[in-house]
């Protein structure tokens, strides 16, 4: 009881803070645009503001450099390669059509950048290098993508090649683009910051990114253009105001205008009719539970991520939050194990949801302890 009272106390506190004093505005219509599927997302919590046709399977043209990128990313991570090694060109790097960054067959070139030159210049030729250098050949480095693909959840793509030059069994989604461009950014904040570069030079050539939102939104930061023919002009956007990251996608549009107009269309209708809050850090203590035959009663308990929700702007006042108990809790109890849920709705209904984990352990108590615990528990 003594519990249940303390996290319905701190949820009133969360309710009375200032913004409820905000009317809650009617939120309409998303707006109409001129491309085959598009996406936007929350990215902190996850939660899909706006959508269509997010799941048609579609081709990604350069969209795919956001996957060979962080499939780099990991390979760095895990000490598998370093930025400083020295990448030799070959001739099937050299020769790969479409945009390049003019890196020359039998050159040296350092894996940082070769990655600059696909992420900035979206260099086709760098892609491949890359793709070599981590694993040998395109389709071993293909392989390596489709297993971080589907680790992701990425259920409806599938990767053929590093740079999306057109391939009958290449093609992904709306909805698996912004999976694997939130891990990017979630995983990896040092390289992502490479993205808002503006231009880059390499043997003499000066390219400009061809991201059109880092010149169009200030807030814009990322991520990546594709086109082909088959594909259309697609875009993966990312802009951060305030305390809000949003991801937009945009597939299958008509012409560099058109996508462009779109993806700015879908950050500014996200930010401006929706709001995010972060609600309780990780590992937070949001209460404290009762634990049965331990060594102690009671077990501090909190989330397993940061508790974030993105609400429509103004309804403040209508959020509230449950917790949901797997279980009856009996020890032994290993800290971060998943014992729950905390689930945030607003006006009833269920906006996130998000893993209640055992902050401390509990090991078995004495022989007294369960003793005296089987007997309260039979009364």
């Amino acid at each position: 009881m003594k519990s249940a009272l303390k996290f319905s106390l701190l949820w009133l506190f969360l309710c009375v803070m200032p913004l409820a004093s905000l009317a809650a505005q009617p939120i309409p219509a998303p707006p109409e645009l001129q491309a085959r599927g598009f996406l936007l997302v929350d990215f902190s919590s996850g939660k899909v503001l706006v959508e269509n046709n997010a799941d048609e399977r579609m081709e990604p043209a350069s969209l795919t450099k956001i996957m060979t990128a962080y499939a780099v990313f990991r390979e760095l991570a895990e000490g598998h390669i370093q930025l400083t090694d020295q990448v030799v060109i070959s001739e099937k790097a050299w020769k790969t059509g479409g945009s390049r960054m003019f890196i020359e067959v039998g050159s040296q070139v350092s894996v940082e950048d070769l990655l600059k030159g696909m992420i900035i210049q979206s260099g086709n030729d760098a892609s491949v290098a890359l793709a070599e250098h981590v694993a040998g050949s395109v389709s071993a480095f293909a392989n390596l993508m489709n297993d971080h693909a589907k680790r992701l959840g990425m259920s409806d793509s599938h990767f053929t090649n590093p740079n999306g030059l057109p391939d009958p069994e290449l093609y992904t989604t709306a909805r698996d683009m912004s999976r694997v461009a939130m891990a990017l950014i979630r995983e990896f904040p040092d390289y992502y910051a490479w993205y808002s570069g503006l231009e880059f030079t390499y043997n003499g050539i000066t390219q400009a990114n061809r991201n059109p939102l880092l010149r169009r939104d200030t807030t814009a930061d990322g991520i990546k253009t594709g086109y082909t023919k088959a594909a259309g002009y697609c875009l993966v956007g990312s802009a951060k105001r305030e305390d809000t990251r949003l991801i937009s996608v945009v597939m299958g549009s008509a012409s560099q205008r058109a996508r462009a107009e779109a993806s700015l269309a879908l950050l500014n209708y996200g930010f401006r009719f929706f709001e995010s809050h972060r609600l309780f850090a990780s590992g937070e203590t949001v209460e404290t539970l009762r634990v049965w035959f331990g060594d102690r009663e009671n077990l501090a308990v909190g989330p397993g991520v940061d508790v974030v929700a993105i609400i429509p702007r103004g309804s403040y006042d209508k959020l509230s939050a449950r917790l949901e108990k797997t279980s009856e809790l009996k020890a032994p109890i290993d800290k971060g194990a998943r014992i729950g849920d905390i689930v945030v709705v607003v006006d009833d209904e269920e906006i996130t949801r998000v893993p209640l984990v055992a902050l401390e352990d509990v090991p078995k108590g004495g022989l007294w302890r369960k003793a005296k615990d089987s007997v309260l528990q039979w009364f």
